[in-house]
């Protein structure tokens, strides 16, 4: 009989979560859909400037009392056409607007890949450390039963009193209720690893070496004040508001219209008509004016918002610094404790073999040196979280720029498409063959 080697299953490294966070996003795929909805707005702009042809069907039927009697029923069609050949360039300027309107809305689409994947960092990271915890606590709780063991065997021997004991035991107890707590925090990580990641965890790898930054913070902020999807947002916003302020001033002039009818009854007769019309609206009660204050206002509230927003990413980037900086100071710290606490636990664990050390000496150097690596866990995970929260504050936290080796959302394939606002024809058929590509399976 054939005997197989069990495989152990490959560990998951961050790189894949952070992969399959990507492709089973759900906040990715409604903000897809948006954007998709914004290149919309750009055809509905584009079919402005082109003519307006209606079909109509008109049924008639009239009851006459004057004489002579005109009774009966007459049935019309109609083929009307409109076009605006002059509005001041309202209608190219709304053109200009939806298209930085979609521009804005691809950044917001990058500040939601930002969240996604810091999220799925932070859920990879604080379940590892959960999980190392644990292994922690369990490696607690084992020497501790060992030291109950052997002052037991002490007491016997009248070596120490029943008080050392009952010190032992109640520091075992209270190990194995840290050991509870921290399996809890382990299910806990695990729920939120499976919303953030979009999949349950497996065995976790230890992490990869920490992505590059910047040389200083300085550094961070300059790029962050070019690079951060917020700030180039509100910049197409911005624009897009100045385009509306003009183009809601340009509604206020002129507009020279042609249209076209043809008719035809059922009697036989047909009447054409064309009619060339220029008009401007003088006067709706103060509507117009205010229409445009609220352009003007609008567009200024932007402008304060782009501001504050500059300032604001500066902010977070000089955050992030200092709390990778504090993460790394703390590294070192820690490494410098532990190497002491072991140091003293070792010491003073053969003093109490001789009986120079109390059981609880050795019991709270036993507590330090676990304190000391338990928070080298805490810290080096607070390292990794604040170094690509760093990322995500200088506007580097995508997909692309972690080199993640996937095919990502292309932003411009449906845009292109749309842009010229395409009938029902070839070109409505390759949208809906572009539309089920980004169907969910």
């Amino acid at each position: 009989m054939a005997i197989v080697a069990a495989i152990p299953a490959q560990a998951e490294t961050l790189g894949d979560a952070l992969v399959a966070a990507y492709k089973n996003s759900s906040l990715l795929e409604q903000n897809r859909a948006l954007l998709r909805a914004a290149d919309e707005d750009v055809a509905q702009a584009v079919a402005a400037l082109r003519p307006v042809v209606d079909f109509i069907i008109r049924g008639t039927h009239v009851n006459s009392e004057v004489r002579p009697a005109s009774n009966g029923e007459s049935l019309t069609a109609a083929l009307s056409a409109s076009l605006t050949l002059y509005d001041g360039g309202a209608r190219k300027l709304g053109i200009a607007a939806s298209k930085e309107t979609v521009l804005a809305t691809r950044q917001g689409l990058i500040g939601v890949e930002h969240n996604v994947l810091y999220r799925a960092v932070q859920a990879y990271m604080l379940l590892r450390m959960y999980e190392d915890v644990v292994a922690l606590r369990q490696g607690n709780v084992r020497v501790l039963v060992r030291e109950l063991e052997a002052a037991r065997d002490r007491f016997e021997l009248g070596e120490i009193t029943r008080t050392d004991v009952a010190l032992a035991e109640a520091r075992l107890a209270g190990a194995r209720a840290e050991l509870a707590a921290a399996e809890g925090d382990v299910l806990v990580g695990r729920e939120t690893y499976e919303l953030a990641v979009g999949q349950k965890p497996g065995r976790l790898s230890n992490p990869p070496r920490l992505p590059v930054t910047a040389k200083s913070v300085e550094e961070a902020k300059a790029i962050a004040r070019g690079q951060h999807y917020a700030i180039k947002q509100l910049q197409h916003q911005l624009a897009a508001a100045e385009i509306t302020l003009q183009a809601t001033k340009a509604r206020m002039g002129p507009s020279l219209g042609l249209s076209a009818d043809v008719s035809h009854t059922d009697t036989g007769k047909m009447d054409r008509t064309v009619t060339l019309s220029l008009s401007q609206r003088l006067y709706q009660g103060g509507g117009l004016s205010a229409g445009y204050r609220r352009a003007l206002a609008q567009r200024d509230s932007v402008r304060a918002a782009l501001q504050y927003k500059v300032a604001e990413v500066e902010q977070a980037v000089g955050e992030a610094w200092a709390q990778r900086s504090v993460a790394r100071a703390s590294i070192e710290a820690t490494d410098r404790q532990i190497v002491a606490a072991q140091a003293a636990y070792d010491g003073v664990r053969e003093e109490t073999k001789l009986g120079a050390r109390t059981t609880l000496d050795l019991l709270n150097a036993e507590q330090e040196l676990l304190d000391a690596r338990a928070g080298r866990l805490t810290v080096v995970t607070n390292e990794y979280i604040a170094t690509y929260g760093l990322l995500a504050a200088m506007g580097y936290l995508t997909v692309e720029h972690l080199k993640l080796g996937i095919p990502t959302y292309d932003v411009t394939a449906y845009y292109n498409a749309v842009k010229n606002a395409p009938a029902a024809s070839a070109q409505g058929k390759r949208l809906d063959r572009i539309l089920q590509t980004y169907q969910r399976n």
